[in-house]
């Protein structure tokens, strides 16, 4: 390992292409496969060439956050120091990226497996929800993993979410070519079930 901190630009610019990707942020394993040791990385950090995001994610101060940044630093925390291989983002947070809705949340919704051990607090502003999900209820956006559109009005339905909110998601989803007629129809059939569900509930008072 390198004896100074100074490993030289071109040392540095190991960690510029990992983070570039990612609107600038990167994990610590990251790093670490690039020959970047703990104690490197906390130098680094020391001397201002780095900053720390949040537990285990890192962000180049140089590059100026983008638009998705917040979902990307929440999907690197999640994996970050050998977490799990799958997380998305989800429920109100996946409209949002996907912008296909009104929503506007303050806090960043973000699912991983059941049996995940997350050891480490989670960020101010990161809600993390717990379930096994499927490869084909994940989707990229922005090259960030999400829930996809049919995964996404499950778990606002079983949330108890806006159901004014979900038709709009589902409508804006159509729009932008996100699904297809099948899919919107059978979704908004779901949505309809649901809602009778509900109104039969609140008449017999349970």
């Amino acid at each position: 390992m390198w004896k100074d901190i100074d490993m030289g630009q071109s040392r540095f610019n190991d960690l510029v292409s990992i983070a570039e990707e990612h609107d600038g942020l990167l994990t610590a394993e990251q790093a670490r496969q690039s020959g970047f040791t703990d104690s490197v990385l906390a130098r680094l950090v020391q001397r201002g060439r780095i900053e720390r995001a949040s537990r285990g994610v890192y962000r180049l101060p140089n590059f100026p956050p983008g638009q998705f940044s917040q979902y990307r630093e929440a999907v690197l925390w999640a994996k970050a120091n050998r977490g799990p291989g799958e997380a998305a983002i989800s429920h109100v947070s996946a409209l949002s990226l996907y912008g296909i809705s009104d929503a506007n949340p303050d806090t960043i919704h973000v699912t991983v497996p059941r049996h995940t051990r997350l050891r480490r607090q989670t960020p101010q502003g990161v809600v993390v929800h717990r379930s096994d999900l499927a490869e084909s209820e994940i989707a990229l956006h922005e090259g960030i993993p999400l829930t996809t559109v049919a995964r996404t009005v499950r778990d606002l339905l079983s949330s108890d979410a806006r159901i004014d909110l979900v038709r709009q998601a589902i409508s804006g989803a159509r729009r932008e070519g996100f699904i297809g007629e099948a899919e919107t129809k059978r979704l908004r059939r779901k949505v309809d079930a649901h809602f009778r569900e509900l109104s039969e509930r609140t008449e017999s008072g349970d």
